[in-house]
């Protein structure tokens, strides 16, 4: 396995060695990301031309891309410079004209000799009631006219590539690639009618007609299957490497969650509950537990999170819950202890506040195992903190924190089970991309008794108005946030705009207005928070560093300005800060007039649901998968044929074939175990096959 197999060597290949393409040509390519066969093969075609011979130019409409057989009538030079060489010609039924500009003087008489018989094919459109076709892309004697395809592919362009090199540098790749052995499972294969991938590369390159440029054309699904087949097998082979990793089995009899249970004022979820048993299910194994857990605004995550850290603490162990910002920890606490008392089990708080005597004993409590679950922000990290017998480390907020994080904070037990929960609602299909490797819950049912948010479109133009309201309701006591838009990508102009409403509102509202933003230095930053969940302060502007996690369940209404700017994920986690107490709330996305439809369409959409994972599907569709989780920071692969928004259900698919072919086969050595050791050098998936050796 050490290198790639030879059977592919002329795919990764030099440019330079493909019949018809030289140094100039190569170096265009290059510079448009295609510096070897492989890329070539898979920029498929992104529209196609019809070029069916017709009799006139009468057949179809104009302006349209015709295909013609015609006589050529008269030539018309020039009759001034810059202006154009004109071709009368006749078809079956009518005469129209070719016209060149800066054409060579003779040239159009060459391609075009009079009386002869020629077949065109271009694009044509009236000018003064006369049809014309400027510079057609092909001019062939009548008996050539079979090297016109019927449907010319066109493929997306970039730097100074232009369809004919593009065309002709696909075939000759096409042309290097070999039959390889069949990876995909026999029984997918029939079902679906997927060609072989060489065959499948052929038909793609060369369309017949516009259905065939469907991502559900045979050839073009089977070619996104094997990417995302590829990518499932890297994950599936790191979810096996990282299950091998050796767990300890951890088993609790259940009696301090029994006690939590009674104290709970509601019945917990169906949903909760289940992810409570899938959770016991991982702990109880003798590998090592790596789920996520996927749970709405308000779907009652931390519930789960407790009873499965008391399952640790039941079977004589410790638990961890960390946080990504100190007040996020502190809240997580209040809403912890109060439950954890019932069940008579300790809760501590570690933050980077903790300092000298008081944070020293807490080191000593936990390492002599006098504290049962620890909740903490990165702090939990640091190298002086030690647990007597860490076996459940929760952390919150996936995106906040990396893989080398988890595995760190696992380290600290040394066979520590980790789960990781995150309250973005992420559509299944992106779930799978980017956390296959991981097993999942989905807390998708809403626990009784938290009120509907009612969510209110206003046009910025009533402003003023809202204003009013809101003074108003501070005057009855009771709390609002106030988000500032994203102004454009820079910070600072974020900031100024965030200070500028301060301002504006403090000088009507008085002095109960609080600012918090990204550039606040961490402490200030808790500091106006802190004020404001104590009520300190009834109405806090800030830009969206608000949207993770606060809970203040005084406040009672959310104001989004210009909240088309906003994805809707983002409005949806905003929105989520309130409702959470007994007040009836109220978000108000303050737009600027006109909406465009797109705009339109997510704000309706918050305004009719408060589903996340309909919300997430719909922002799916809409704006695509780098976007929903932000493609900086999204660990989300980059697929060249495979799409993700229109091709879910063909991304589950991939997951269970590659599980089951891991199941059966897991160092891939049977024949279709070694074929798709084939795809993964071809997709260049070289960490998977690390991990085959690893295996």
């Amino acid at each position: 396995m050490r290198g790639r197999p030879e059977l592919l060597w002329p795919l990764f290949g030099s440019l330079t060695r493909i019949k018809g393409i030289g140094p100039k040509t190569a170096r265009a390519l290059e510079q448009a990301g295609l510096d070897r066969p492989r890329e070539l093969l898979f920029a498929l075609p992104q529209g196609g031309v019809d070029r069916r011979l017709r009799a006139s130019i009468q057949e179809v409409p104009l302006p349209a891309t015709l295909t013609v057989a015609v006589r050529v009538d008269r030539h018309r030079p020039p009759a001034a410079k810059g202006r154009p060489h004109v071709v009368t010609v006749s078809d079956a039924q009518t005469s129209f004209q070719i016209i060149f500009f800066h054409a060579p003087a003779d040239w159009p008489a060459r391609a075009l000799p009079l009386g002869s018989r020629r077949v065109v094919s271009g694009k044509v459109e009236l000018f003064d009631g006369l049809g014309r076709m400027a510079h057609p892309d092909h001019i062939l004697p009548e008996d050539e006219a079979d090297q016109i395809p019927v449907f010319e592919p066109v493929y997306p362009l970039m730097g100074g590539v232009t369809q004919k090199t593009m065309g002709k540098a696909a075939r000759a790749a096409l042309a290097l690639a070999p039959e390889l052995p069949e990876w995909i499972d026999p029984g997918l294969l029939a079902r679906e009618s997927f060609p072989s991938w060489r065959e499948a590369l052929a038909r793609a390159h060369a369309p017949d007609d516009a259905i065939a440029l469907s991502p559900d054309d045979p050839a073009r699904k089977r070619l996104a299957y094997d990417e995302l087949l590829a990518h499932q097998i890297t994950l599936a082979l790191a979810r096996a490497t990282a299950r091998r990793a050796r767990g300890r089995e951890t088993r609790g009899d259940g009696r301090l969650r029994e006690r939590v249970l009674r104290a709970l004022p509601y019945t917990p979820t169906g949903a909760q509950l289940r992810a409570v048993a899938e959770i016991e299910a991982d702990l109880a194994a003798p590998r090592r537990m790596n789920r996520l857990l996927q749970g709405d605004v308000g779907a009652g995550k931390t519930l789960v999170a407790l009873l499965a850290l008391l399952v640790a603490v039941e079977a004589g162990g410790q638990g961890a819950l960390m946080a990504p910002t100190g007040i996020l920890a502190q809240q997580h606490l209040e809403g912890l202890r109060p439950l954890a008392e019932a069940a008579g089990v300790t809760v501590e708080l570690l933050t980077g506040r903790d300092k000298g005597a008081e944070r020293a004993a807490k080191l000593a409590a936990l390492a002599e195992g006098r504290i049962d679950i620890l909740v903490g922000t990165h702090a939990l990290f640091q190298k002086d903190v030690t647990f007597r017998d860490l076996r459940l480390a929760v952390v919150d907020e996936q995106h906040r924190f990396g893989v080398a994080q988890r595995m760190e904070l696992g380290a600290k037990g040394e066979t520590a089970d980790v789960l990781v929960m995150t309250a973005t609602p992420i559509p299944r299909s992106l779930a799978l991309a980017q956390y296959g490797d991981m097993d999942l819950s989905a807390l998708d049912e809403k626990p009784p008794g938290r009120k509907p948010v009612t969510t209110v479109l206003a046009s910025t133009e009533r402003l003023d108005e809202i204003v009013a309201r809101l003074r108003a309701a501070i005057a009855e006591g009771r709390q609002a946030y106030w988000v500032c838009p994203l102004v454009e990508e820079s910070e600072v102009s974020d900031l100024t705009a965030a200070e500028e409403r301060f301002r504006q509102l403090r000088a009507v509202l008085g002095g109960k207005v609080g600012l918090v933003h990204g550039r606040l230095p961490p402490g200030e930053k808790d500091a106006a928070m802190q004020a404001f969940v104590e009520g300190r302060t009834a109405l806090l502007v800030a830009t969206t560093v608000i949207e993770v996690g606060v809970n203040v369940p005084n406040a009672s209404i959310m104001v989004i300005e210009r909240a088309e700017t906003f994805g809707l994920a983002q409005l949806h986690q905003l929105r989520g800060r309130v409702g959470r107490g007994t007040a009836q709330s109220t978000c108000v996305l303050l737009y600027e007039s006109p909406l465009g439809e797109t705009a339109r369409r997510r704000l309706t959409l918050l305004r009719e649901t408060e589903d996340g994972f309909r919300i997430a599907e719909e922002d799916l569709a809409i704006r695509g998968a780098g976007d929903v989780i932000g493609t900086a920071q999204s660990g989300l692969p980059r697929f060249r044929i495979a799409d993700l928004e229109r091709q879910a259900g063909l991304m589950q698919v991939a997951q269970s074939d590659a599980r089951k072919l891991l199941a059966d086969d897991p160092r891939l050595e049977s024949p279709r175990g070694r074929a798709a050791r084939l795809l993964l050098w071809l997709m260049e998936q070289d960490k998977a096959i690390r991990l085959i050796g690893v295996g």
